[in-house]
């Protein structure tokens, strides 16, 4: 399945990959990009032959350089903005979708080149990695999530610091935040990121679905809450494995 900006690749091995297909513009998400990303997730979660996904960025220079800024201010309305982004919550169904997500991060990842990332399961980057959130340099905040997973993947004096200062991060920085998992020579980014997505891939898809339940229950609930959410989910794993 090609879409117009974003381009689906299904394998047999269970793994799919996902190209941000934007290479003149250093992949900046687009409104057409976001309804491509859309469709195509939606696809992933009904195919149960596909049970991970590597996003990754096309061209040298960027996984994605962000919200394509020549797209601010063109929507009819602010409330038609607001109600397309409701209906098409692409980072919201990211974090919801119950499958293993690996991002593979080369160049920049900025504004919402890294929040996509950070709606993932494992992030791997390569040595020329830069990551950042601008957005408040340029009067704004990051709004595809950024304010809230990032405090939740990093100590928040960090998050404070790449939201509120703005400039990017090099990887082995983000690794030391924590940001991301691991490091790799750019030569090496998608052996690694292929690496990672099989081994999970070649899970139960069913305790992959749950184990993943269990640890949004984590940053949602209090502790005694998520823990019996946790014990619940137990028991549909074992009486998955019964079955």
């Amino acid at each position: 399945m090609t879409g117009a900006l974003a381009i689906y690749e299904k394998r047999g091995d269970g793994v799919a990959t996902v190209t941000l297909n934007r290479p003149q513009a250093l992949n900046a998400i687009n409104l057409r990009m976001r309804d491509d990303l859309w469709e195509i997730m939606h696809a992933v979660r009904d195919d149960p032959e596909v049970r991970a996904v590597i996003f990754k960025g096309a061209g040298d220079r960027a996984f994605s350089a962000g919200a394509d800024v020549t797209e601010f201010g063109t929507a009819p309305s602010i409330a038609e903005a607001r109600r397309a982004r409701r209906e098409r919550d692409l980072w919201r169904f990211l974090l919801t979708l119950e499958k293993g997500l690996v991002a593979a991060i080369h160049g920049f990842a900025l504004g919402a080149g890294i929040e996509l990332p950070m709606c993932c399961d494992i992030r791997i980057a390569s040595d020329d990695a830069k990551i950042g959130l601008p957005e408040v340099s340029l009067g704004y905040i990051p709004s595809a999530g950024g304010t809230q997973t990032l405090p939740r993947l990093v100590p928040r004096s960090a998050a404070m610091q790449i939201i509120l200062g703005g400039d990017p991060i090099d990887a082995n920085t983000a690794f030391q935040y924590g940001l991301v998992h691991r490091v790799v020579p750019r030569d090496q980014l998608a052996a690694e990121a292929e690496r990672v997505a099989r081994r999970i891939a070649a899970r139960p898809p069913s305790a992959v679905a749950l184990a993943k339940r269990a640890v949004f229950a984590a940053a949602e609930l209090s502790a005694e809450s998520a823990m019996a959410v946790e014990s619940n989910l137990a028991r549909l794993a074992l009486a998955a494995r019964t079955n």
